[in-house]
C-alpha cells in the first residue's frame, strides 16, 4: 500500500505556504478559487517555482464556461509558456465545445504550447455528456490526470461516476477526485473509489473584520483561506 498525494489549490502566497507547512505534496496555483479559479499572476507563480513543492499553473483566462474564443486561447498559451519559462511542474486547463464535449482540438494545440509539460484535465470534464468518449479524448490529448467530481456538484455526490471511471480508465490515466474532499468526507470516498491522488481546498472559513474593506466591496465579509492544520491532518488521513 502506497501513500495517497495530495494535491492543494492556492490562489495567493500564504495560502501556498500554508499547503506546504502542512505537507502538500503538489499545489495547484490559482486566482480567484471562489470562481473555480483562475489563471494565477506571473509573480505568483514566479515565487511558486522557487519552493521545493511542484507546482501545477491554472490556465483558465476568465470566470465562466470552457468555451473559448480563439483569441482567449492564444492567452492560454502565452501563460502556458510563461508557467514553462520560470520552472513550474505543469499546468492545468480544460476546453469544452458549445455542446459540453471535449474540444480535443483546442486542448491539442495548447499541449503543444510546450510540447512534454506535464498537463492536468481540469472540472471542464464534469460537464461533458459522454463519460467514455472524454475519458479517451483526455487519453489521446496527453493528460496525466483527470481532476474529476464524478460529473456532479460535488465528489460526495459524483461517488459511483467516479467509481466506474477509474475501472474504465485501467490507469491509463490518473483519476483525481475533486470538489468537496475534506476531513467530513474523505474516509467515504477511500471507502468508495480506489484513488492515488485526492484534491482539496483544505480551507477554513476567516472572517473580515475590517468593516471598511467590506463596505467598499475589496472583500466578502467572509472569505476561505488554506489552513497549515487541514493540510496536515488531511495529509495524515492519506498516509497508509
Amino acid at each position: 500500500m502506497t501513500d495517497i498525494l495530495l494535491e492543494v489549490c492556492v490562489d495567493d502566497i500564504a495560502g501556498l505556504q500554508a499547503a506546504i507547512e502542512g505537507g502538500a505534496d503538489r499545489i495547484e496555483l490559482c486566482s480567484a478559487l471562489d470562481l473555480g479559479g483562475m489563471t494565477p499572476s506571473a509573480g505568483l507563480m514566479t515565487f511558486a517555482a522557487r519552493t521545493q513543492v511542484p507546482c501545477y499553473a491554472m490556465i483558465r483566462p476568465r470566470a465562466g464556461n470552457f468555451v473559448y474564443s480563439p483569441d482567449e486561447l492564444t492567452v492560454m498559451e502565452d501563460d502556458i509558456r510563461f508557467a514553462a519559462s520560470c520552472g513550474l511542474a505543469g499546468v492545468v486547463f480544460g476546453v469544452n465545445l458549445a455542446d459540453g464535449r471535449l474540444d480535443a482540438e483546442a486542448m491539442k494545440k495548447l499541449s503543444e504550447a510546450v510540447p512534454g509539460m506535464p498537463r492536468t484535465l481540469h472540472r471542464a470534464f464534469d460537464l461533458v455528456p459522454d463519460l467514455e468518449e472524454a475519458l479517451e479524448v483526455a487519453i489521446a490529448c496527453g493528460f496525466e490526470r483527470i481532476l474529476t467530481s464524478g460529473r456532479a456538484t460535488s465528489v460526495p455526490k459524483g461517488l459511483s461516476e467516479l467509481r466506474k471511471l477509474v475501472e474504465i480508465a485501467d490507469r491509463r490515466i490518473r483519476i483525481m477526485p475533486g470538489g468537496g474532499v475534506n476531513l467530513g468526507t474523505v474516509d467515504a470516498i477511500l471507502e468508495t473509489v480506489e484513488v492515488t491522488e485526492l484534491h482539496s481546498s483544505c480551507s477554513t472559513t476567516v472572517d473580515i473584520t475590517d468593516p471598511a474593506v467590506v463596505a467598499f466591496g475589496f472583500s466578502a465579509s467572509t472569505i476561505k483561506r488554506t489552513d497549515a492544520t487541514v493540510v496536515h491532518a488531511l495529509k495524515q488521513r492519506l498516509t497508509r
